[in-house]
Parts: structure tokens; sequence; C-alpha cells
């Protein structure tokens, strides 16, 4: 069973709230490394299908995170924009298609698409903070909208959108759903059956506190065989281990997607880390996150100077909170505030804070004092 203080040790010396960007190991990631480091060292790969296995169990704790209904719609991706690439490149596209997405997304679900245009593909941006987000999007959704592309999170406002509504919308529309899941999955609940979504991807390096390198990659069975892959080699196979077989084909799961020798270091590491996600619940998880999000909202609202640029509804937000200081230059702000030991981030046009369900509330609480001898002074 899972104990915070020994497993993030780091509590007792940072004020981490920069989840949301690249997050501490629990302690069982670190040991379970160095257990892979040492095996390593001393009898090399001996015992390789033993790490075989664990990579077996890190897709079915992603397979259960995600509520996938198999592990063979899970691929082991190197991070969320190869997962984008995976879908943008593989569809085939006519002139005159459109994506949609929103006007907030981090460059990984913007670049990927744009980079379509001399296909002919057409981008459609759409603002979030005008109304309905949701209506927003799907009214942009003409009959040339081949696809609604967004994040479940918005990276620097920390918006999260209504991702049942968007699926539903979609699917009366004929049109294809991909979700950027990176600021959601390991933060609050996901469920790719409830959303209806076609793709959804994200990397290990934030809310599932596991390292950077190594990603998950849903992708709606029905839809494999439809994305043109541009990336060939032994592990794809559907008999990766047969390697005098002449007469090849490309693996049916979403092995297909993962061309060459998987990453089994990474695979220890996240592996160990959604086993602590998975002792908490990810209902508790939630739970404790918004608590902590909570604390910060009405600590923050409560001082003078400060603006929010994070809603405050709950029902629309995870785990950022993103201010700004009057009298404070950003920049400043974020330099001050990590020489205090506050480790956190700039970010659309703010300072972003990121606590995970394991945060301590002295964490926060120092925090807030801290911002309120600044605002005082």
């Amino acid at each position: 069973m899972y104990a915070i203080r020994e497993e993030f040790p780091q509590i007792a010396e940072l004020r981490y709230l920069n989840h949301a960007a690249v997050a501490p190991w629990p302690q069982r990631a670190v040991a379970a490394v160095q257990r892979f480091a040492e095996q390593n060292a001393q009898i090399g790969a001996r015992d390789y299908p033993a790490w075989l296995k664990i990579e077996g169990t890190l897709r079915e704790r992603l397979a259960r995170l995600l509520n996938a209904p198999s592990t063979d719609d899970i691929a082991l991706v190197k991070n969320t924009s190869e997962a984008l690439s995976f879908v943008a490149f593989g569809l085939e596209w006519r002139s005159g298609d459109q994506v949609v997405i929103s006007s907030e997304e981090f460059p990984s679900n913007r670049v990927v698409w744009e980079a379509l245009k001399p296909q002919g593909v057409e981008v459609i941006q759409v603002g979030l903070h005008e109304g309905d987000p949701e209506t927003a999007l799907l009214a942009a959704c003409g009959p040339r909208t081949r696809l609604l592309s967004v994040s479940a999170v918005q990276y620097a406002s920390g918006l999260r959108l209504d991702l049942e509504r968007l699926g539903h919308g979609c699917r009366q529309r004929g049109v294809l759903f991909c979700i950027d899941a990176i600021q959601q999955l390991g933060a609050l609940p996901f469920d790719v059956r409830r959303y209806q979504c076609d793709f959804a991807m994200a990397d290990g390096h934030k809310w599932l506190l596991g390292p950077e390198g190594l990603g998950a990659f849903y992708c709606r069975s029905e839809l494999r065989e439809q994305l043109k892959l541009h990336e060939y080699g032994w592990h794809m196979l559907e008999h990766p281990g047969d390697y005098q077989r002449q007469d090849w084909q490309v693996a049916t799961s979403a092995r297909r997607f993962e061309c060459g020798s998987p990453n089994l270091l990474g695979a220890t590491a996240l592996e160990a880390s959604l086993s602590l996600l998975e002792e908490v619940g990810m209902d508790e998880v939630g739970k404790a996150l918004q608590e902590r999000v909570q604390w910060l909202l009405d600590g923050l609202e409560a001082q003078p100077g400060v603006s929010l640029h994070s809603p405050r509804n709950p029902a629309r937000r995870a785990g950022i909170v993103t201010f700004s200081l009057a009298g404070w230059d950003n920049q400043a702000l974020l330099e001050h505030l990590r020489g205090e030991q506050v480790i956190c981030a700039q970010r659309g046009g703010g300072i972003r804070l990121s606590p995970h369900f394991y945060s301590e509330a002295r964490i926060i609480e120092e925090t807030l004092q801290l911002l309120h001898r600044l605002a005082a002074g």
C-alpha cells in the first residue's frame, strides 16, 4: 500500500507545483529503475522475458486507465506529438478537408495539423472563452470537417472541456474525434468509451508521474487499419519473434505503430508509477486534486492584486491554476518564486501552478503566504 511521504520525499524540501510540466517520480519508480539498471549491469538481458512481462502489465494498466476495450487498442509511443503525427499523416486527406481545433492549443496539437497544408487541408481555430466552448467547437464542424482535435484540458488556462458532449456531437456529424489527453490523464478519470473518441494520446511525464520519452496512444479498433503507416520494423509485425519469416504482415493490434525495439527502461518506470495511481484509485486522485486546486483558487482570489486566468467552476478545471500579480512581471515573479523553492511555470500570460493529489496542504499554504507578502509589498 502507498505511503505518500515515502513515495515523494522531495515534498519536505520543495514546494512542487509543476505537474502540468514535468512531475517527480514516486520512489517505487526510482526503485524499479534502479533494479532494472543493476540487473542489466550484472546479467545483461538474460531475463528479457521478465522485462516484457512488465511491459505487458503497463499496457494493461494503461488500458484500464483509459477504459479502452482491450490492450490491443494501446500503443506505446515516444510522446504525444508522435501519436498525433500517426493520426495526421495516417489518414487519407482530400484537398478542402478541414480540421477543427481550439485557438489555445499547445503547439503539438496545432503544428501537426497545420503541416497538412500542402495536402490542401484547412485548419479552423475556435475561441473557447466566449459563451459555450463545446457549442462553438461543434458549430465550426461543417460539411468539409474530417476531424476535431482538442486538448482535454488547455495547458495555459486549465480549461477542461466536456469531452462526452464533444464526442456525441462528432458522432452525430460523422466527424472523427481526437483528444490530446496529457493534461487530464492521471489527474482525473478518463474514459475513451464514454467520450466516443477515435484517438487519444498522452505522455507519461506529467500527471502520470512517469519518465519523459514514453506515452500511450489509443486508437479505436475500427480505425487502426485506416491509418497509413510510415514506419516499419521488426516489432510492429504480427509475428515479431519469427525473424526468418518472409511473408510478414503488420500487426492487427495497435502494436502496428511500434516499429522497433521497446523502451523497456521507460516502461519499467511508468508501470511502477501507474501502480500508485491504481492503488489510490482515479476517483480518489481526482477528488484530492480538486480539493487542492480549490484551496489555491480560494487563497489566490483573496489576495490583493491577483488576476485569475483559470476557471472557478469545478466542472471546467482539472489541476491547473494560472494567475498574474499586479506590479509583477511574470518572468520576474517566476524567478522569485523559484528562489523560494516554489516550482511552477510561466504560461498563458501568468504563472501556472499545478499540484497533484499528494501535494501537502503546507505547500499550498506556504505558497499563498509568500504571494500575500509579495502583493502587500
